[in-house]
């Protein structure tokens, strides 16, 4: 009998258009003759699989079954494919918790943590060659003082991004003193993403994504990297998915003491954030020092033909097909 995978797709917020992207791709690669797959999408009115027919079926939220006309399915696992809330955030980790259904991603406490920048920084403090961008963490309660806040810690140019959420949404980087106030105001309303505000000095270097997952030996595995080269000012959410914009080379032109070092870097932040699946981490290397800085994690990374994984995948002489079931193997043997 094949496994039953729960292939979750959709969300609460504007990355659910990225998120059924991602899972279109993923369902196009995984192994059909071994895995009988479900797209379940998730919103805020309902939880449902729509039929080869096109008839839409509600998912049994107090256990997660789906019943159909021949049956009522008991899923294996749950592949999530959810950007941002509530798949990014830990709220569906921990509800399959609850319902005692193994999934493909960290669990809830890393997916909350690493959702919020400022906390995940501070965990990552100490670990050796890894630099942080100085920066200040602003509450609501803080908002009408914030800007005095950033100009007494920080020296421009800034970057300014709400301390949660993704696709660099509410992102804006701040050259004069004169536009500080309206990019935290946009960054404090930006949607689903918390309240919080984080500002970090500007680090002028290069840019940089790689993956990171264990294996089904329990190794952990450092992807190829991609650098990312922008003609916008940063790589914000039009440098992502608008075509064009961006130069991505997989893989990155990084030297092999600086190919060593940064794998070091992220194995020690993967174990250090109890990361579990495949995880993206983003990086600059300062232009002047040769020195890595952290810019975030991400849990849920993009899954699209052109998304960094895929790429990186590929980069390192794998399929796409062999890396899902890798990362499902893994999944349903803990």
């Amino acid at each position: 009998m094949k496994t039953k995978i729960a292939l979750i797709t959709g969300g609460y917020t504007g990355e659910a258009e990225v998120s059924f992207k991602s899972s279109e791709f993923v369902n196009s690669q995984l192994d059909h003759n071994k895995y009988d797959i479900y797209q379940i999408t998730v919103t805020t009115d309902a939880w449902f699989y729509i039929s080869d027919s096109g008839i839409k079926h509600n998912i049994n939220k107090e256990d997660f079954t789906l019943l159909l006309d021949n049956g009522l399915v008991k899923f294996d696992l749950a592949f999530i494919m959810v950007h941002g809330s509530p798949g990014e955030d830990g709220r569906l980790q921990s509800y399959f918790d609850l319902v005692g259904i193994p999934y493909t991603s960290c669990d809830a406490l890393t997916s909350a943590l690493t959702m919020n920048k400022g906390y995940t920084k501070a965990i990552l403090a100490d670990i050796q060659n890894l630099n942080l961008a100085k920066s200040v963490l602003l509450f609501e309660v803080q908002r009408a003082q914030a800007v005095s806040l950033v100009e007494e810690k920080l020296s421009l140019p800034y970057f300014v991004k709400p301390n949660a959420g993704g696709s660099s949404i509410g992102m804006t980087k701040v050259k004069v003193a004169g536009e500080l106030k309206e990019a935290i105001d946009k960054a404090f309303d930006a949607e689903n993403t918390g309240s919080q505000v984080i500002v970090e000095e500007f680090v002028n270097g290069r840019e940089f994504s790689e993956g990171i997952y264990r294996n089904i030996a329990g190794e952990l595995v450092v992807l190829p990297a991609t650098e990312v080269k922008t003609t916008r000012e940063f790589f914000d959410f039009e440098a992502k998915y608008i075509p064009g914009l961006t130069e991505e080379i997989t893989p990155a032109d990084l030297n092999e003491e600086q190919q060593v070092r940064v794998s070091s870097i992220l194995k020690e932040i993967y174990v250090r954030l109890n990361c579990k699946g495949m995880v993206r981490i983003d990086f600059f290397l300062e232009k002047d020092t040769d020195k890595f800085y952290f810019i975030e994690i991400n849990t849920i990374p993009g899954q699209t033909p052109q998304s960094f994984i895929p790429q990186q995948v590929r980069a390192a002489g794998m399929t796409e097909t062999d890396f899902y079931g890798q990362l499902i193997e893994v999944a349903l043997k803990k």
